[in-house]
Order: structure tokens, then C-alpha cells, then sequence
């Protein structure tokens, strides 16, 4: 097992990675009281299972699989079932589950009585890479991604690479782009090691190894004022394109790979594509390209009309430029058309 401290002084938590670490939620979390425990229909029952066996009192909720559960209507079902059991602010939460249910999760936990305990189980590798750490819990409102929401942190994540092994190729691939989003801003082996296409025989390291930069990140900036933006490589436009394919099925994952490909150097280009196209996920983007970018405004880091876009020209380095939103519009317009 490695574990990994999180040092935010009194929020600080660990991170603990390791085959089969499920098995011992009970010890490495304080789950000796109630406990909601939040999955959704697309995690195999038996994860969500195991950890109820090592609860004093718990109770299953399963939302559906997807973005969709990210709403008001799921948040306020969640806080009504800690009602009905009876939570106190001596309880806690623990999500099971991908980014969605995480982020929806944290979000329950940072609300009900003003903030209790939360712990983290992702089980796909976007949720393990990422989102799991760093304390960002949010819902979806009026058709735009996490618009409400607070920054709180889990008293403790498992990372089991395990759970992985259920998990759909296009959801594996999908989570890798985060890998490589977080390699091509900050570590050049990682993105080598990505590169050899070896994959599963490294997924372990792979994880490890962002963990230890979005760890770094978010110690720095816990609250997104400067650094950590960073994490946002590949988002102002991918999010644009989540935004508008939401119905087509397109995996965030997926739309983060395309938005690198308009904010990185032409020096590099190719070799991302190169990649891209090796790992089987998508390089360009074949819709309504004005329809996405209407979405650019009402991104969170969209500030009177200007967002901080984070441009890579050599691996393992970045920089972050502002820029109004029509500018920047125009950029992804010249870069698609290349």
C-alpha cells in the first residue's frame, strides 16, 4: 500500500493506494456510526456492499448512472434520506462511485448540518487521477457543469486500482486523459510512461504519479485562486463541448482530450494526437463547433468576460494566459480548422 498525505493542516487527509484496499475500508476509515453510503447503477453492487459490512449502521443509496444525477432534485433525495435516518453531525458520508457520484456526494456531506464527514471510493480511473482529491463537490444547474457547489475536502480516500477491472474500456481510456492532461502541464516521464502503451501493466504507477501532482497543486492552492487552474488544461473548451453533446454521450474524459489539442503548440501537436489516436481517444471536434462555444461564457472562470486558458508548449511545462472570450473563441475556431 502507498499512502499519500494531503497536507491542508487541520483538513489535511490521506490518500491510500493499493490492490484489494477496499477490503479494509473499516480500518482505514472511522465507520463505526451512521453512514450513508452513495453509488449509482453503474458500479457493481458488491463495492458499495463491502464497505456496508464494515459499517456500524449504514444504508445504500444507488442513483442512476451518468451526468444527470449531478441535479438539485438527487441532491435534496440524499439529504432527505439523512434526515429519515436520523444523521448527525457525528455521521458521515462515503461515495463509491465515479466523479458524479463524488462530486454529488461531497457536495450532500458539505451541506447537511453545515458539513459532515466524507470519504472517497472512486472507482473509475477519471475519479482516481483527479476528481477524488482536492476537495471540489458540485451539481449541474440549468444546463451548466457545476455551477453550485463548495470546496470540501474528505476525511480519507481509498484508491483501490482493483475496481478498475469492471470498468468498460471507453470509461478506462476515458479517465486517461486526465493522466495525460496533468503529465503534459507538469511531468514529461509521466507522459513517456503513458506513451509506451502500456497501460494496464502500469496503471498503478500511472495513478500514483498524478496523485502526487494534484497533491502538490491543491496544497499550494486549495481554492483555485492562481495555481491550481493548472488542473483546468484542456477544460474551458472541453467543458464547452461536454456542455453541448451532453445528450450524445460524449465522456468528459473524451471532451477534455479535444479541448488540449486547441491550447497546445504546434512543436507538440502531433505527438499528442499521435497519442491520442494510440490510446483510442478523440483528437478533433466534428460538431457544432459555434453551438459549443457559446457555453465558454458561462464557465465558472469566465470573469467579466475574459478566461485564464492554460496553454502547454513543451511537455512537462504550461502557462496561463487571459483572454476575453471572443478572442479566445477564435483561437479554437483557427486551431480546428488546422
Amino acid at each position: 500500500m502507498t499512502k499519500i498525505y494531503v497536507d491542508l493542516g487541520d483538513r489535511g487527509y490521506d490518500i491510500n493506494v493499493g490492490e484489494g484496499l477496499i477490503n479494509y475500508a473499516g480500518e482505514l476509515f472511522n465507520l463505526n456510526r451512521r453512514v450513508l453510503i452513495v453509488t449509482d447503477s453503474g458500479v457493481p453492487k458488491e463495492y458499495a456492499e463491502t464497505v456496508k459490512k464494515a459499517c456500524k449502521d449504514a444504508e445504500i443509496v444507488t442513483v442512476n448512472q451518468g451526468e444527470g444525477s449531478k441535479s438539485p432534485e438527487c441532491f435534496t433525495v440524499l439529504l432527505e434520506k439523512m434526515v429519515k435516518m436520523d444523521m448527525t453531525r457525528s455521521d458521515c458520508v462515503v461515495a463509491v462511485g465515479g466523479g458524479v457520484v463524488g462530486d454529488l456526494s461531497g457536495f450532500v456531506a458539505a451541506s447537511y448540518m453545515r458539513g459532515i464527514d466524507f470519504y472517497n471510493i472512486p472507482t473509475t480511473l477519471l475519479s482516481q487521477v483527479d476528481s477524488s482529491i482536492g476537495g471540489k463537490t458540485a451539481i449541474n444547474l440549468g444546463g451548466v457543469k457545476n455551477i453550485v457547489g463548495a470546496f470540501y475536502q474528505p476525511k480519507g480516500v481509498i484508491i483501490d486500482p482493483h475496481l478498475l477491472k469492471t470498468l468498460p474500456k471507453r470509461q478506462l481510456i476515458s479517465g486517461l486523459a486526465e493522466a495525460i492532461k496533468m503529465s503534459l502541464t507538469s511531468d514529461k516521464e509521466l507522459f513517456r510512461l503513458i506513451e509506451s502503451g502500456e497501460i494496464e501493466e502500469n496503471i498503478e504507477e500511472i495513478i500514483i504519479r498524478s496523485l502526487m501532482i494534484k497533491k502538490s497543486i491543491v496544497e499550494a492552492d486549495e481554492r483555485e485562486g492562481g495555481l491550481r487552474r493548472i488542473l483546468n488544461f484542456g477544460h474551458t473548451f472541453g467543458h464547452a463541448i461536454e456542455a453541448q453533446e451532453e445528450l450524445s454521450g460524449l465522456y468528459h474524459g473524451e471532451c477534455v482530450a479535444i479541448g488540449m489539442t486547441v491550447c497546445i503548440s504546434d512543436a507538440i501537436k502531433a505527438r499528442l494526437v499521435s497519442l491520442l489516436k494510440k490510446v483510442g481517444l478523440p483528437y478533433r471536434y466534428d460538431g457544432d463547433v459555434e453551438s459549443a462555444l457559446r457555453f465558454i461564457s458561462h464557465d465558472k472562470k469566465c470573469v467579466e468576460k475574459q478566461v485564464s486558458v492554460i496553454f502547454v508548449d513543451e511537455i512537462g511545462s504550461y502557462r496561463i494566459e487571459k483572454m476575453d472570450v471572443d478572442a479566445f473563441c477564435n483561437h479554437v475556431r483557427e486551431e480546428i480548422k488546422k
